[in-house]
């Protein structure tokens, strides 16, 4: 058995020409919380698009719980037990709250749809109450901390053990964000490891316990939060 469930060693990712990250390596253990801080432009979204396999490292490698990922789709990594909640939240605008949540739920095979559905649903909708109250409503329509609540919730849908968060706090005023934060911490006291991606250190750092700093596409630093 591995000590970490997400471990990252020299990664190095390109856009064409540009090299974005450079040799960054990472390690989250079973149940920590783990922020990576940073500048715009530092690498943090491609860092975590990067473990997701939605882009593809030129080399170096990445390990889910000892097993090499580096080559997997998107849809198998997640299949494995990673959620990622994007940037800019990314939802289905003309869809309802609810539908959004059930695209959440398509790594499940037909067999599985029956227990684990209903169970992931009253899960979400119980951590996140207004999002009940606003099932049948669009995701369009609703405010920008509700729809970060319905990504997070669409990502728990899927029942994932290391859940992937890119900048929650983007455009949300403060009230949100501290709720959000709150929500976050009370998912990884469940025992869902958790790798932020945030701008405001001081907030990120409260709630984790180990943080790395990027600059430049590079590990600057890291340490005990």
């Amino acid at each position: 058995m591995t000590d970490w469930i997400l471990e990252v060693r020299e990664i190095n990712t390109y856009y064409g020409p540009i090299q974005a990250l450079k040799r960054v390596s990472m390690k989250a253990k079973p149940g920590s919380f783990v922020s990576i801080i940073g500048a715009n432009g530092a690498g943090k979204s491609t860092f975590l698009k990067t473990t997701i396999g939605l882009v593809k490292p030129q080399s170096g490698h990445i390990l889910l719980e000892g097993k090499d990922i580096t080559r997997f789709s998107t849809h198998k990594v997640v299949k494995l037990g990673v959620g990622l909640v994007l940037e800019r939240r990314q939802l289905f605008g003309p869809l309802s709250v609810l539908d959004n949540l059930m695209l959440g739920t398509y790594r499940f095979s037909r067999q599985e749809r029956k227990s684990q559905v209903e169970m992931s649903l009253e899960r979400v909708l119980s951590l996140f109450e207004i999002l009940r109250e606003r099932s049948r409503q669009k995701a369009g329509t609703l405010s920008g901390g509700e729809q970060q609540m319905l990504a997070i919730g669409r990502a728990l849908m899927a029942n994932p053990k290391l859940l992937l968060l890119d900048e929650p706090s983007l455009g949300l005023a403060p009230l949100f964000v501290t709720q959000i934060f709150e929500t976050l911490k009370e998912l990884n006291n469940q025992g869902i490891s958790v790798v932020l991606v945030e701008q405001i250190a001081r907030l990120a750092l409260e709630i984790s316990d180990h943080g790395y700093g990027l600059a430049t596409g590079r590990i600057a630093t890291d340490g005990p939060a």
